[in-house]
């Protein structure tokens, strides 16, 4: 309700005094809405400039937003136990990201065809853990999670290629671990404690899960069976926004696939709740998502999308999608990146999806 004010006029030259009615703007999402309408992403590619230069300021920049990176310690690979399955062999190995941070990984080699194999690195989502990547339900509604095509490590063994399915942060394996009842506040997202306390830190929760995919390829090193000169990764959701940003700071990774993830800020996450690890302080200053895939080019580039995902919006995604296309055709790459849109919402596409991936990377 509108609140109202007596203006003296006689400073206009005006002799009587009128009455306004002015409607109070309360809410930061109206000065965050005029922000996003004068946005001017600082860094964003300038036609005519020197892509190799930009690149490297680009770069430069998404790595101080990131926030600190851990030091280096030794990986500690340890292989846990392995199976034989139908039509792959399975190793549970774990790995040091970091002091305080092992990690929990399921490698997944062809029993048909000849190594070393391509490796695809599959991210899963805001669910109950890589377990969702192999296909195998342990918890109250997974089956339905892996009905969305999200059993990313199987497809990608039935494509041909080894898969590493790897324990995100914040996710199944490394779940927040304190109770679920801390001082009388129950704990609210699994993502939530961990993105907010890495912020203090000078950290984000993105940096460090990039972090953890970069360290992951490290490991890899140490199996024979795999080509680390062939390397994919793959995500849907929360797993996709990995997929980009580690594909983005990662020159090893050949080809990147996220799902259900790749929009403009404005659009996704400055529009509709999303979990707070999806969050970058001050990005949209510098960066619009799509302005980001040209630290991938001439890498390649598959953006998978629902048509009917509300939080990712299909509009959202082809403006994006516009713009990294262009980056691509100023690298002289345009045929290295493609969308694909399958009809449904906020799931990963297989069956559209693998034949443009198995095609932009070259390797069968």
């Amino acid at each position: 309700m509108g609140r109202t004010f007596l203006f003296n006029r006689e400073r206009l030259g005006i002799t009587k005094y009128m009455e306004v009615l002015v409607v109070p703007s309360f809410a930061p999402e109206e000065c965050h809405r005029i922000g996003f309408a004068k946005k001017s992403p600082a860094l964003a590619y300038r036609s005519g400039e020197d892509f190799a230069h930009w690149q490297a300021q680009a770069k430069e920049k998404l790595t101080e937003l990131l926030g600190d990176f851990p030091e280096r310690v030794p990986l500690n690979v340890k292989v846990e136990w392995e199976q034989e399955k139908d039509f792959y062999q399975e190793i549970r190995f774990l790995f040091t990201s970091e002091e305080g941070a092992d990690v929990p990984c399921h490698l997944l080699i062809p029993k048909q065809g000849d190594g070393p194999f391509p490796v695809v690195i599959c991210l899963q989502g805001h669910s109950k853990g890589m377990h969702i990547s192999l296909g195998n339900p342990k918890y109250p509604g997974d089956e339905k999670s892996i009905a969305g095509d999200r059993d990313f490590a199987i497809q990608a063994v039935k494509q041909g290629y080894a898969a590493l399915a790897m324990e995100q942060r914040c996710f199944g394996e490394r779940l927040d671990q304190r109770p679920e009842e801390v001082k009388g506040v129950t704990r609210v997202r699994r993502c939530f404690h961990g993105s907010l306390t890495a912020l203090l830190l000078g950290r984000t929760m993105v940096g460090e899960r990039v972090w953890d995919v970069s360290r992951a390829i490290d490991a890899l090193g140490e199996f024979s069976q795999v080509d680390t000169n062939r390397i994919g990764c793959m995500g849907n959701s929360g797993g996709g926004t990995i997929t980009y940003y580690a594909a983005c700071m990662d020159g090893r990774i050949k080809i990147a696939m996220p799902s259900c993830s790749f929009c403009t800020y404005e659009d996704s996450i400055g529009s509709v709740d999303h979990c707070e690890d999806n969050y970058i302080p001050r990005i949209l200053k510098y960066f619009e998502m799509g302005d980001l895939a040209g630290l991938i080019a001439p890498r390649s580039l598959v953006i998978v999308t629902g048509r009917e995902d509300p939080i990712f919006p299909i509009d959202g995604v082809q403006e994006a999608f516009q713009a990294a296309k262009d980056l691509y055709r100023h690298a002289g790459v345009e045929s290295k990146i493609s969308l694909v849109v399958g009809d449904g919402g906020h799931r990963f596409y297989a069956q559209e999806a693998w034949p443009v991936f198995r095609e932009l990377s070259g390797w069968f």
